[in-house]
């Protein structure tokens, strides 16, 4: 089932799922290279401030498929993953990142096809010893984050679906998918949107 709801999201897209009941995450979490998506369960990691020491545990202790969700605290402007924690993590069968700070090593991570989204990219490093805490909750990209919550992410941002709303999301976000088919083959063939969506354009003055 797990493998069949990554297909199934991934497909659908963060900004379908986005307006299907999924929780959009804010527009500063971006994908760091062209192209990263991604599509699996939360796990969710709390740093304290200019340190990732539960970024290290996170990834040595998280499900394989899972997407490490990451809080850093009031020093975003580190660059908390590069590429040591990208290879760590490949090994480990850590699926992607999504990171409320920053990253740095871009250019390795898109050679590596690692999928991460963050708000920024970072040169400046972060420590190894301080308090955190994983596998719990976490505030990521302003949306409460709890583990085996879903995650999708792609070049629209990152989306969260509740653990309990998996199976009402799908539904809707392919019901959608199916309705934006239909529309998509009445706008090739000359309907307007203002037909389709039965829009009321009295507002708009003309010239």
């Amino acid at each position: 089932m797990t493998d069949e709801l990554t297909k199934a999201f991934a497909e659908l897209g963060a900004a379908t799922l986005g307006e299907s009941g999924g929780r959009p995450m804010a527009p500063r979490i971006r994908p760091v290279w062209p192209g990263a998506r991604v599509s699996g369960p939360a796990f969710p990691v709390v740093c304290s401030a200019a340190d990732n020491l539960a970024i290290h545990v996170a990834v040595a202790e998280a499900p394989a498929g899972s997407v490490l969700v990451v809080n850093v605290g009031l020093e975003p402007h580190r660059g908390y993953w590069g590429e040591v924690l990208t290879t760590a993590a490949e090994a480990r069968g850590i699926a992607g990142l999504v990171i409320d700070g920053g990253v740095r090593d871009v250019d390795a991570l898109e050679a590596h096809g690692f999928p991460v989204f963050s708000s920024m990219i970072a040169l400046r490093g972060a420590t190894k010893e301080e308090s955190g805490h994983i596998g719990d909750e976490a505030l990521v990209g302003d949306v409460d984050v709890v583990d085996g919550d879903w995650i999708v992410g792609d070049t629209d941002g990152v989306v969260v679906i509740r653990s309990a709303h998996v199976d009402d999301v799908l539904a809707a976000g392919q019901a959608r998918a199916e309705k934006e088919a239909h529309m998509f083959e009445a706008l090739k063939a000359g309907k307007t949107t203002i037909e389709l969506l039965g829009l009321d354009s009295s507002p708009i003055d003309r010239a």
